[in-house]
């Protein structure tokens, strides 16, 4: 066990940022840690950084409680969001910051930046300063920084929150590379749900200053173990009254209980084209977007709105349409938890005659 957190609170005045919250990571997992904003994320990352002392509760890096240690005694390397270069200094020097504060020796500066320059693709620009670089070569500066003396954990703030989409895509890419190759254990904060499944090895998923779930990302996506996460990643459809809709009359017994509809889990088209017939509802179309690779509509079924997606290889749906709408499954949201269920009335396929 590398990272423990055991009970860990901390408040702002009134604002209590981070709530009993305990987790443990392996050494060498690259963890995402994900929430909507003011959800603790930051707060927890400075906390493990020492940037932050917690009211209470415990942090233990190697098994040694770190409480008390000095942050640059942690062994940690932290990257920000907006880089944090210095401008007067050229990439050589930038990198060579920690080392030179450690009073390491000429020699041994030497040899660290000139491997990470070539681990981070910067050979070739030592001698350039921070503004002579695009947003994503300055990034991989700062990772470099961090990584010059050697910590045993990387933290990182939104890493890519400054970086155009294209360039944000590929440096995912590349850090999930070079983290595997180093097998540093990292936690790394973001917003973009599609950066944290693409990236992390596991994801940490908080909101109001709790811990909701710790698991793969594909754990959380597929068996969502509270209300919030259910809601919170993907993209749904909020159903307020789920017995309303066909096959989960008797599914739904708990008054005020509410449903969480994917898209994946929605098929809409002719009549035809639906599998199930029998459990289908007739819907209207509302609203027809394009996504690139695929269309998502907007659908009116009785009292309630989906989404759902619709391949462009497809005959096209237009606004006003009505159409058949199967719902494969939902989560039904009961206080705190989430249950998955699936759609009863679903039998085999009508057949097909030729």
């Amino acid at each position: 066990m590398h990272i423990e957190v055991r009970n860990v609170n901390k408040a702002f005045g009134a604002h209590q940022a981070v709530r009993d919250v305990s987790f443990t990571i392996e050494r060498g997992k690259l963890i995402g840690l994900l929430g909507p904003s003011g959800g603790g994320k930051s707060t927890l990352l400075r906390i493990l950084a020492g940037l932050e002392t917690p009211d209470s509760g415990d942090i233990f890096i190697d098994g040694k409680r770190v409480n008390d240690v000095k942050p640059q005694l942690r062994g940690i390397g932290f990257v920000f969001q907006n880089y944090a270069l210095f401008k007067h200094m050229t990439v050589f020097d930038n990198i060579a910051f920690g080392l030179t504060i450690r009073k390491a020796s000429k020699a041994e500066i030497r040899s660290r930046v000139n491997e990470l320059l070539d681990l981070t693709g910067l050979r070739g620009f030592e001698h350039r300063y921070p503004h002579q670089l695009s947003g994503g070569q300055r990034q991989r500066v700062a990772f470099a920084r961090a990584l010059a003396p050697k910590p045993e954990l990387l933290l990182l703030d939104e890493p890519f929150a400054a970086i155009d989409a294209k360039v944000r895509k590929e440096l995912r890419t590349w850090l999930k590379s070079l983290i595997a190759e180093l097998g540093i254990t990292s936690i790394f904060v973001t917003h973009d749900q599609d950066e944290a499944v693409e990236v992390a090895d596991e994801m940490l998923i908080v909101q109001q200053g709790r811990l909701e779930q710790q698991d793969s990302p594909i754990r959380i996506y597929t068996d969502p173990q509270t209300a919030f996460v259910a809601g919170f990643i993907g993209h749904s459809s909020v159903v307020e009254e789920p017995g309303s809709l066909r096959g989960f009359e008797k599914a739904v017994q708990a008054a005020g209980a509410r449903a969480i509809v994917r898209p994946e889990f929605v098929e809409v088209g002719r009549t035809y084209e639906i599998p199930f017939p029998s459990a289908a509802v007739t819907g209207k179309i509302r609203h027809v977007f394009f996504r690139g690779a695929h269309l998502e509509l907007d659908v009116e079924v009785g009292p309630n709105r989906l989404s759902a997606h619709r391949s462009l290889d497809q005959e096209p749906l237009q606004p006003g349409d009505e159409v058949a709408v199967l719902i494969h499954r939902l989560y039904v949201i009961s206080e705190e938890s989430a249950t998955m269920v699936e759609n009863p009335l679903k039998a085999d396929p009508l057949p097909v005659h030729i």
